[in-house]
């Protein structure tokens, strides 16, 4: 079996008055989320919102660089 791992550019937009995940022209996505950047909610947000986005478990998302900035690295299994 080979190695799928994706890496995606990831920026944050906390606070935001919808939901939603678009695209910028350079691949990095945006994930806009109603939750405040809390006590990790916001992270756990985005990692929902990316898990169902790509129609994948959560467990298979994980953020593996910029967990307290707005700019993230993001792994998908």
């Amino acid at each position: 079996m080979q190695n799928s791992k994706q890496i995606f550019n990831v920026r944050v937009i906390p606070r935001a008055r919808v939901n939603s995940i678009t695209a910028d022209a350079d691949g990095t996505l945006r994930v806009h989320t109603t939750t405040a950047p809390t006590d990790g909610k916001a992270n756990d947000a985005v990692i929902r919102a990316l898990a169902e986005f790509w129609g994948v478990p959560r467990s298979c998302v994980r953020i593996i660089r910029g967990q307290t900035s707005h700019n993230k690295v993001v792994e998908k299994l």
